[in-house]
């Protein structure tokens, strides 16, 4: 008599996410050398940001333009930070894209992030897990109180991206969160530090 097997539901999640990689650095790939357009307050049209989107962006999962799993760009070689040589920062004109992944449960990743003072950026949020995240971008204590008129973007259900342009012209300290009932309590909140 056959054998019959369940496969725990950790195990496929995981075999999709490494499927969704290699799909991410194989469009990345082919897409490379396209323009990244400013976007404000968008959907990206795609889950997951993966390129070929209605905005022709060119990233992968946490990292900024034209970047596979965890930054980097493709071909390997890490691009350049904030305050370090080569670095290019972000313009209202042509925004560098920082992707955050919001969950699963109630964390960002990355937790924290780092730009240049004065820099504009798109930040590109998809949410992973069943939970529906926002997220607010701003002036520290906006972001703490949760203040009326900080930049956010909301209900952002599972695998579904959204985008938020901010420039960081002021003096900071900034922060970003999702106020979703309860997630901020629990801690979903990220730092983000200015650079010179």
């Amino acid at each position: 008599m056959p054998r019959s097997f369940h496969v725990p539901a950790w195990t496929l999640l995981a075999v999709a996410v490494v499927a969704l990689v290699a799909a991410t650095a194989a469009l990345t790939a082919s897409l490379a050398g396209r323009a990244t357009p400013a976007v404000s307050n968008a959907t990206n049209g795609s889950a997951w940001g993966l390129p070929g989107s209605a905005y022709g962006f060119g990233y992968g999962m946490m990292g900024g333009g034209y970047t596979g799993m965890m930054g980097g760009h493709v071909a390997g070689a890490a691009a350049p930070g904030p305050g370090q040589t080569g670095f290019v920062a972000g313009t209202a004109a042509s925004p560098r894209v920082i992707s955050i992944i919001a969950g699963p449960g109630y964390t960002f990743s990355p937790s924290g992030v780092t730009v240049a003072r004065g820099e504009t950026v798109t930040f590109v949020v998809t949410t992973v897990g069943p939970l529906v995240h926002e997220f607010m971008v701003g002036p520290a204590d906006a972001v703490t109180a949760d203040r009326d008129g900080t930049p956010e973007v909301a209900d952002i259900g599972m695998m579904q991206t959204k985008s938020l342009t901010f420039t960081f012209d002021g003096a900071g300290p900034y922060a970003y969160a999702c106020h979703a009932p309860g997630h901020y309590e629990a801690g979903m909140r990220g730092t983000v530090t200015v650079v010179d």
